[in-house]
């Protein structure tokens, strides 16, 4: 029996008191609607309609009804709600990966927009490796993640992919920062240094063909995973590294040069199951996307035109206490 539903049409029944004009209201005929009442009747067992006299009367057992049937029917709807939200990834809680060299910045903004945009949701954020993402993913201890291309697509849906050119990462005082670009050409010989290949191996694989394709042949790669181990090992002299303008703005000691015709670009993109995908996976993936696509601007090239600019001078004043390694920046 469709309780609620007898219940509804009671109500009507209830407030007009009379079976006509109830019928019309709820657009079915007066004999099906009697029907519903008496089996309404019925089910609770008591009588809820004197129909003795020629104006019919809600018993007391009717007035009892009437006066807990707005709450239950109220109910009825409030669940309908919750779990339409919840289907629709409002409500519950989405557990994200994202790489462990996203910006502060950029998860501050996704966080801030997911909030907005689903107030109810809860985001648990796990800072996972692609690699990593992938496999708790297709073990089902993921929701959605935060991926560097390329990627197997197995299994997966993938949101909209960003790209962001890398450039070569230089100590600011070395001769190759001098330059406004670089062709990856003018790196041979030099050591590379990359994230662990483990991380990331089609991102890994990538990177090395088209140095190889373009004429740099790494005298040895060496892997950092953790961005200030990168960075040391770039200003120890122990090789060159590639990254966004964005990473170089972290450290004032390091140089950010563009390669010649943008041949290397980080592709990123959401990335999620394709069977029994949590609601909230797709909203995640284009709100990522859209922060990943305007979250930094490029930065300047530093050279001779723009002393003003030079970090170095914000170091050491007028630059009088380090005359050389102001004169490198030309």
């Amino acid at each position: 029996m469709d309780l609620l539903r007898h219940l509804r049409q009671f109500v009507v029944v209830a407030r007009e008191l009379h079976f006509g004009r109830a019928a019309e209201l709820l657009g079915i005929a007066q004999p099906p609607l009697s029907q519903s009442i008496q089996r309404l009747e019925r089910e609770l067992g008591v009588e809820l309609f004197d129909r003795s006299r020629r104006r019919i009367r809600l018993t007391t057992a009717g007035q009892l009804l009437l006066a807990e049937a707005d709450s239950l029917l109220a109910g009825q709807e409030r669940l309908h709600n919750l779990m339409r939200q919840v289907r629709d990834g409002a409500l519950g809680t989405l557990r994200a990966g994202v790489p462990p060299d996203t910006p502060a910045v950029t998860l501050r903004t996704l966080l801030a927009d997911l909030a907005e945009q689903a107030p109810g949701l809860d985001v648990d954020l796990h800072e996972l490796t692609t690699a990593e993402q992938l496999r708790t993913l297709a073990e089902g201890r993921l929701d959605v993640g935060l991926v560097h291309h390329p990627v197997p697509a197995d299994d997966l849906r993938l949101g909209r992919v960003v790209e962001e050119p890398l450039g070569v990462l230089l100590p600011r005082d070395g001769a190759l920062a001098r330059d406004p670009e670089l062709e990856l050409a003018a790196l041979a010989g030099l050591d590379l240094i990359l994230p662990p290949r483990a991380a990331a191996p089609g991102w890994h694989d990538h990177v090395l063909t088209v140095c190889r394709e373009h004429g740099y042949v790494p005298g040895r790669v060496r892997p950092a995973g953790n961005p200030e181990f990168l960075f040391g090992l770039v200003l120890g002299g122990h090789g060159v590294a590639f990254g966004p303008a964005a990473l170089a703005r972290r450290e004032p000691r390091l140089a950010w040069r563009p390669v010649v015709g943008q041949p290397l670009a980080r592709r990123v993109s959401a990335a999620w199951p394709a069977r029994s995908a949590h609601p909230a996976a797709p909203m995640f993936a284009e709100r990522a996307a859209a922060v990943l696509a305007g979250a930094e601007p490029a930065a300047p090239v530093l050279g001779a035109a723009d002393p003003a600019v030079r970090p170095w001078l914000v170091l050491y004043g007028d630059g009088s206490t380090a005359p050389e390694r102001d004169r490198s920046l030309a």
